[in-house]
């Protein structure tokens, strides 16, 4: 799986990107290696109290997409893969019935 990280209108330093890699590889394993790429984005709200992140999943014939804020990037990285992970168990029900 690819994962492209896009930060906007600031530079996300290494440790945040690389802790943002380690949590969307994570999902690779509930797909067995079904997802081409995660494109992820990370961005302050306007008052730049709470911080964005939206990700998008490309699954063959699927895409996935979610977007929360909070008060750190991290935290807003966990509650995206944690909606991703349900996304992914529907869409795993939804391949088995056919």
């Amino acid at each position: 799986m690819e994962i492209r990280i896009q930060s906007v209108k600031f530079d996300a330093d290494v440790k945040l990107t690389n802790y943002v890699i380690r949590k969307v590889e994570k999902l690779s394993r509930f797909l067995e290696g079904r997802i081409i790429a995660a494109d992820v984005t990370l961005s302050l709200t306007p008052d730049h109290a709470n911080k964005k992140v939206s990700i998008q999943m490309e699954v063959p014939g699927h895409d996935l997409r979610t977007e929360r804020q909070a008060a750190t990037f991290e935290t807003a990285v966990v509650e995206c893969v944690d909606v991703l992970k349900i996304q992914i168990s529907k869409l795993k029900g939804k391949m088995s019935e056919k």
